[in-house]
């Protein structure tokens, strides 16, 4: 799958990625916040946004960047049973290091 444009595809972080693991070793799912993932991997990134005069300006993001995004910008989609996040390259927030 290739995104278009300035759009990125994200696979989201496995549960055990997004839980957090307390001081004492235990670990708490995700799932115990009900919040949507805000967190993934890079799987693909489109060419970059055209501006006014016609160039591209290129991605700032690579495949394999592990990213925080805003929590409404991404479209859900499943594809294999595996889910993943198409968002425009503005909604990505950080890039983890």
């Amino acid at each position: 799958m290739k995104p278009l444009g300035d759009r990125v595809l994200v696979e989201a972080l496995s549960e055990h990625e997004r839980g957090k693991e307390t001081k004492s070793g235990i670990f708490i799912p995700e799932t115990a916040n009900k919040e949507k993932a805000e967190q993934g991997i890079v799987v693909a990134v489109g060419q970059g946004k055209m501006n006014d005069e016609g160039k591209i300006i290129p991605m700032q993001v690579k495949v394999g960047d592990k990213i925080i995004f805003s929590k409404y910008g991404p479209d859900e989609i499943k594809v294999d049973g595996n889910e993943y996040f198409i968002l425009s390259e503005n909604s990505i927030l950080a890039i983890i290091e």
